[in-house]
C-alpha cells in the first residue's frame, strides 16, 4: 500500500506560516525580510499564475529601493532562501525554477495555500443555488479566513490589490452566512462568526450583526454592553458617532429590557433618579436624540426658544485637535465644564470624541453667548492657554426661527 505524501500547507490569510506534514516549519527571521518575501511571492504567483517574471519579480521584491545591481541582489537572495528552506527541516530538493526568465516554486509535495482554498470556496459558494450547500460553502470559507493577506507585506502593491480582493469575498461569504443562519434562527453561529469578523475588521460595523444576535437570544444586557464599547472604540479610533442602524438597535434593545408588570408605585421609583446631581443632565448619543426629536414635537404646541449649542476642541488653528493623548485631556475637562455650567433641566451628550453637544431650552441664541462664557471659564480656571483649543456654534430647535 503506497504511503500518502506529507502536504505542505501555507497560510497567507491573517498571518504567513508554514508547515509540512502537520509539523509548523520555523524560519527563525521576520517574514518581511528578502528571502522570506521572494518566498510568499514564489508560491503565491505559482498557485495562481504558474510563476513569475524576472522583471515582475524585481520590481516586487526591490520597489522602493535604489540599487545598482539588482540582478546581482536577486541570485544573492534566491540562495539565501535555498539555505533558508533546509536549514527549516525541508527535504533537499531544488525548490526555486527558473525557465526562460520565469521563477516558479517547485517541490516535490503537494503545496495547499489557505487564500487560495478560501477563494475557490467562495467562487464556488457564488455559482450554487442551493441556499443550504451555498451557506456550507461560505461557512467553509469563513473558517479559513483568520485575517487579512499577508499583512507583514502590506505596503506592497500586490499584496494591497489581493489584500481588497480577498476582503470582498470574505464580506460576501459572511453576509450571506449571517442571512441564512438568521433565516433559520442560529443566532449562536451568528454570534461566533460576527465575533471573529469584527475582530478582523472593527470599521466595518459588522458589530450591528453581533448586537442583533445577542437580542435575539435575549441577552440584552449584553447587548447593551457592547455598544457602549464599540461607541466607544469609533470615537476614539476614528472619531464618530454610531451609524443611524446601530443607534435603532440600541433604542430597540432599549425597548425589550426585560421587566415584569409593575404597580404605579414600583414604576415611579424605577423612573426616579437614583442620584440627584446638580449641574446639566449627561445622556448618551440616542438619547439626546430622542429629546432632541421631542422637543421638535412639543414646539408644534408651545412657544419656546430651545437651541442646540455645539462645542469643539481644535488645534491653535481652528482644525479638529488630533492629538489622542491631549484630546483626551482636554474631552475631561470640557465635559465637567459644561456639566457645571448649565443648569438641572438641560441636557448635553459626546458627539465625537473633539465635540460635545447641548439642549438648552429657555434661551435664544444671544444667551449661549452667556453660556459658552461660563463654560469657557470653567474650561480654563486652571489652564488660561486652553482658551484657544475650543470654539463653539448654535442652531435653533425650531425650523420656524
Amino acid at each position: 500500500m503506497e504511503q500518502s505524501v506529507p502536504i505542505l500547507y501555507v497560510n497567507m490569510l491573517g498571518r504567513f506560516a508554514m508547515s509540512y506534514g502537520g509539523q509548523q516549519i520555523s524560519f527563525k527571521t521576520h517574514t518581511a525580510t528578502k528571502s522570506l518575501k521572494l518566498l510568499q511571492i514564489l508560491l503565491y504567483t505559482s498557485a495562481v499564475n504558474g510563476g513569475i517574471s524576472r522583471s515582475q519579480l524585481l520590481q516586487n521584491l526591490y520597489y522602493q529601493e535604489e540599487l545598482c545591481d539588482l540582478a546581482n541582489n536577486l541570485r544573492v537572495t534566491v540562495h539565501r532562501l535555498k539555505k533558508l528552506l533546509l536549514q527549516a527541516g525541508l527535504p533537499e530538493y531544488d525548490y526555486i525554477q527558473i525557465d526562460n526568465g520565469i521563477y516558479r516554486w517547485n517541490s516535490p509535495m503537494p503545496t495547499k495555500i489557505d487564500a487560495i482554498e478560501f477563494e475557490h470556496l467562495v467562487k464556488a459558494a457564488q455559482e450554487t443555488s442551493d441556499p443550504k450547500i451555498q451557506a456550507d460553502l461560505c461557512c467553509e470559507a469563513c473558517a479559513l479566513y483568520r485575517g487579512v493577506f499577508l499583512p507583514a507585506l502590506s505596503e506592497d502593491d500586490w499584496v494591497i490589490v489581493n489584500s481588497i480582493r480577498y476582503k470582498k469575498l470574505y464580506e460576501y461569504a459572511f453576509l450571506q452566512l449571517c442571512d441564512y443562519l438568521k433565516h433559520n434562527r442560529e443566532y449562536e453561529k451568528i454570534l461566533d462568526i460576527a465575533t471573529t469578523a469584527v475582530q478582523i475588521y472593527p470599521f466595518e460595523e459588522w458589530q450591528a450583526i453581533k448586537m442583533d444576535a445577542l437580542m435575539a437570544l435575549n441577552r440584552y444586557k449584553d447587548a447593551q454592553q457592547y455598544y457602549e464599547e464599540t461607541s466607544k472604540m469609533f470615537f476614539e479610533e476614528l472619531g464618530i458617532s454610531p451609524s443611524e442602524k446601530m443607534m435603532n438597535l440600541f433604542e430597540e434593545m432599549s425597548l425589550k429590557m426585560g421587566r415584569t408588570h409593575q404597580t404605579t408605585k414600583d414604576i415611579k421609583e424605577a423612573l426616579s433618579l437614583s442620584d440627584y446631581k446638580t449641574g446639566a443632565f449627561y445622556c448618551n448619543l440616542p438619547s439626546f436624540r430622542d429629546n432632541y426629536r421631542l422637543i421638535r414635537r412639543l414646539l408644534d404646541r408651545i412657544d419656546l426658544s430651545v437651541q442646540v449649542m455645539i462645542c469643539s476642541l481644535t488645534d491653535c488653528c481652528g482644525r479638529p485637535l488630533e492629538n489622542k493623548e491631549k484630546l483626551e485631556v482636554l474631552s475631561e475637562h470640557l465635559h465637567k465644564a459644561i456639566r457645571s455650567s448649565l443648569r438641572r433641566g438641560d441636557c448635553f451628550t459626546q458627539y465625537s470624541p473633539s465635540q460635545f453637544l447641548i439642549l438648552v431650552i429657555g434661551s435664544n441664541q444671544e444667551n449661549c453667548q452667556m453660556i459658552y462664557k461660563r463654560i469657557l471659564n470653567h474650561f480654563t480656571q486652571e489652564h488660561k492657554s486652553w482658551k484657544k483649543y475650543i470654539e463653539y456654534s448654535v442652531f435653533s430647535v425650531s425650523e420656524n426661527e
